[in-house]
């Protein structure tokens, strides 16, 4: 992976350089934060409250909801401040308020500190993703892409299933304390980074973003298979029987790492044959995954579900990303950054909300039905892109 740069004039550019070593710490510190109380925290509500899934729903949307605010906010604050400043903010903002979590278990209080942990993740992820951008050559964009989603998997696939795991044994409060100092610890890494973008010319806004079918067409794409993965985060704990608590903790790990595995293939192929054409299998993958978990009583196929669920994701997290930028200048990253994690996060916040009322009415297995024959309304964006592979002009 690690190129020599005393290859041939003929050879490709180093991947891996020290920026990007650097920028895998925050990215391992925020994921780890993030993912290691994401289930965790709507537990510790639905305990607290036991109100059948509205306040798991509402810590969730909440934490995402929030995001989805501070992606839109984030191009602008880079801009003026630079990447160092808004990957710190990030940080504190993600870890120190979870510190604060166990002091109360109104829904307003997990919600409050949801909220402003969820205005950290979006600083971290929207100015990270487009520094990370920045510093991969745009010959390697995929695997480099594919390479920053394993390091961003990784924590995921341990932080994910460990957080329900040590809940469990070790209760909430210690939990809570090991994803704030994962965020807090990573803030020593920012000072090595690149401050801010150095491509020439005005950055495209936001609103000419959302306006761009080119872009719009694969976030809404991703958009319906993050909704989906806010739904299995948050109500899978819940759906599946106590009798079968451990299939919970097995199936969030194969999710985990069925799309780490295929963010890197999906990379890997969209470098040499194109990343439009993947769209497609990725959500049919995601949306059947999704209708083979409302089995809810069958531990064989919740895993099964989870894990095609996960293939699927992953296929689309990396193609959809890696389209988006090959459209786009430099001087977009930052746009194309905050829309695509604004799909991912409005997803998964929507999803949450949506299934914990839906839900209450029809039943976990019929939500979840549901749930698969809405993500097939993508199937339009995703075909049409299917044959726009060119950039963007």
């Amino acid at each position: 992976m690690l190129n020599s740069p005393a290859g041939g004039a003929g050879s490709r550019p180093p991947l891996v350089t020290r920026p990007l070593l650097l920028r895998f710490v925050s990215i391992i510190g925020a994921s780890t934060s993030f993912y290691l109380l994401l289930s965790v925290v709507p537990l510790y509500a639905e305990a607290s409250v036991g109100r059948h899934g509205h306040a798991a729903g509402l810590t969730t949307g909440a934490l995402m909801l929030a995001t989805v605010g501070g992606e839109l906010a984030t191009p602008r604050l880079v801009a003026r401040f630079g990447y160092r400043f808004a990957l710190v903010a990030g940080l504190v903002l993600l870890g120190a308020p979870a510190f604060a979590l166990s002091a109360s278990g109104s829904p307003l209080w997990i919600a409050a500190v949801c909220v402003l942990r969820g205005l950290g993740f979006a600083f971290t992820i929207v100015a990270g993703g487009a520094l990370s951008a920045s510093l991969i050559p745009a010959e390697r964009r995929g695997e480099g892409l594919a390479l920053v989603g394993i390091v961003t998997g990784v924590p995921s696939l341990v932080a994910l299933p460990l957080g329900v795991w040590l809940t469990a044994h070790v209760g909430y409060g210690p939990v809570f304390a090991a994803g704030a100092v994962a965020a807090l610890a990573a803030v020593v890494s920012v000072p090595g980074l690149p401050d801010r973008d150095p491509a020439p010319g005005p950055a495209m806004g936001m609103t000419a973003g959302f306006r761009t079918g080119a872009l719009l067409r694969p976030a809404l794409v991703f958009a319906a298979t993050a909704l989906a993965a806010g739904i299995l985060v948050t109500f899978l704990p819940l759906a599946v029987p106590s009798a079968s608590a451990g299939v919970v903790a097995v199936a969030l790990f194969a999710q985990s790492a069925a799309a780490t595995g295929a963010r890197w293939a999906a990379g890997r192929h969209g470098d040499r044959h194109g990343p439009a054409a993947l769209l497609l299998p990725g959500l049919a993958l995601a949306a059947g995954g999704t209708l083979l978990t409302s089995l809810t009583r069958s531990p064989v196929a919740v895993v099964l579900g989870v894990t095609l669920f996960g293939v699927g994701f992953g296929v689309t997290q990396n193609a959809t990303l890696t389209l988006m930028y090959a459209r786009v200048s430099a001087t977009g990253y930052g746009t194309v950054s905050a829309l695509w994690n604004v799909a991912f996060d409005a997803g998964m916040g929507v999803g949450a909300v949506g299934f914990g009322l839906l839900a209450a009415r029809t039943g976990y297995p019929s939500a979840f039905a549901l749930t698969a024959a809405l993500m097939l309304t993508a199937l339009a964006p995703a075909w049409r892109d299917r044959r726009a592979v060119g950039p963007l002009r």
